[in-house]
């Protein structure tokens, strides 16, 4: 035996334990802004778009996934690169920069839709455990009281470990698509094959895609919370792989969602999907207990991480506009309008969904008209902000990604009023 090999027997197993949790911890000091901005992304009304696209055309829109992958990375970059140039939010250098009518424009769109979003991640919640048989008036209230505590009694060091650990349930999507036996080499060939349809439910589920990939909370909150965390120009190369990290876990959980649900559902027929725990009750006898489980465990998760989320995002713009202290480390009588403001979300949005026969549809359908009015404004914003010499020194965005910035702002702005019209035209 090699005295190396001697020695790592000889050593004793609590000594190996503490390094490997030691590692652990490590590696989740590096995790933070940008994964929790990429995945609160995959939210309740995330899920059931993935799994409507797969269960309608199979694997034959996985294409998609690879531009807004790209495009999420460059918005999500910027944003982060800003908040540590600046050591400011987006609202606030909005308001700044362009004056306070825009800024308040942005902070009152912020809020109506986080709060219609807020609701429907609650509703989320209730759905992944009434799959459980816990009636919603029993498991929202408690799912509210635990996040309030979280985000108002907690660090913020705290809360964000928390936040990167609600990721962990994502992993449940991988493991849904394998036990769903999908043709792997079709996958392969969607992924790089791009297959269109020119019909109206193929456009729609193509732009809805992209637009429920790509929202403005996530930028508005990255941005803020990378200056909570006191990340600074030095550590920009160590955020930039977070942020791209990040948002490529985000966006491959996104696609298993697509494969399991493409294997299952559209190979059987079943092209219709009303919500996420739709999805998960219809993978049972196609897939096994087991599948549905992890699908409603991987909605859990994303509701819950969702529902902290966007409270505090809206709290960080209204405290940034008004010139209010804000941040997830100061105390009720520190930051009372930052508090008072995540409390209320957090309360309207658990009253509303416990409520009996709740239209979530059209609660959906307004809320993805206000984020359709809402992207093009934020994304302009931030690429104009990102590429300011006077604001970002060196820190400006080079030439070749200011223009791959400026498409990726002009082609998802396109996407977005495309959704709006649609859905408007839909609901007229």
């Amino acid at each position: 035996m090699r005295p190396a090999e001697r020695l790592l027997r000889g050593r004793p197993r609590w000594r190996r334990h503490t390094r490997l949790a030691a590692r652990m911890l490590r590696l989740l000091a590096v995790l933070g802004p940008g994964l929790i901005a990429a995945n609160a992304g995959n939210d309740a009304g995330g899920i059931a778009t993935y799994a409507s696209v797969g269960a309608r055309y199979g694997y034959d829109l996985l294409w998609v996934m690879v531009p807004i992958t790209i495009s999420l990375v460059v918005v999500q970059e910027m944003a982060a690169r800003m908040g540590m140039v600046t050591g400011k939010g987006l609202a606030e250098l909005i308001r700044e920069q362009y004056g306070p009518r825009w800024s308040l424009v942005s902070t009152l769109s912020v809020l109506v839709a986080n709060l219609g979003i807020c609701v429907s991640e609650f509703v989320g919640i209730g759905a992944a455990l009434g799959l459980a048989h816990v009636p919603p008036q029993v498991s929202v209230p408690v799912a509210a009281i635990v996040v309030w505590l979280l985000v108002v009694r907690g660090s913020y060091r705290v809360a964000e470990r928390v936040f990167v650990a609600m990721t962990v349930p994502f992993f449940a999507y991988p493991v849904a698509a394998v036990l769903a036996r999908p043709d792997w080499a079709a996958v392969g060939r969607a992924l790089v094959a791009p297959h269109v349809r020119l019909t109206g439910p193929y456009l729609l589920l193509l732009v809805a895609t992209a637009g429920t990939t790509i929202t403005p909370f996530m930028q508005l909150y990255l941005q803020s919370a990378v200056v909570e965390r006191g990340l600074g120009p030095d550590e920009l190369r160590a955020e930039r792989l977070e942020v791209a990290s990040g948002s490529l876990f985000a966006n491959l959980v996104a696609c298993f969602i697509i494969v399991a649900t493409g294997a299952t559902l559209f190979a059987h027929g079943e092209r219709t999907v009303g919500s996420a725990a739709d999805a998960a009750r219809a993978l049972e006898p196609l897939a096994g207990r087991l599948a549905e489980l992890l699908f409603a465990i991987g909605l859990l998760g994303a509701s819950l991480l969702a529902a902290a989320i966007l409270p505090v995002t809206a709290a960080y713009v209204i405290a940034e506009t008004l010139g209010f202290e804000k941040g997830l480390a100061r105390r009720p009588r520190e930051a009372p309008v930052f508090v008072g403001v995540l409390t209320a979300l957090i309360a309207i949005g658990t009253v509303v969904a416990v409520i009996p026969g709740l239209p979530v549809i059209t609660l959906l359908v307004l809320v993805q008209v206000i984020n359709g009015m809402l992207l093009p404004v934020t994304l302009f914003f931030l690429w104009r902000l990102a590429r300011n010499e006077e604001l970002m020194g060196p820190y400006g965005n080079g030439r070749l990604f200011d223009w791959l910035a400026g498409v990726t702002v002009a082609c998802t702005s396109a996407l977005s009023l495309l959704v709006l019209g649609v859905t408007l035209a839909g609901t007229g």
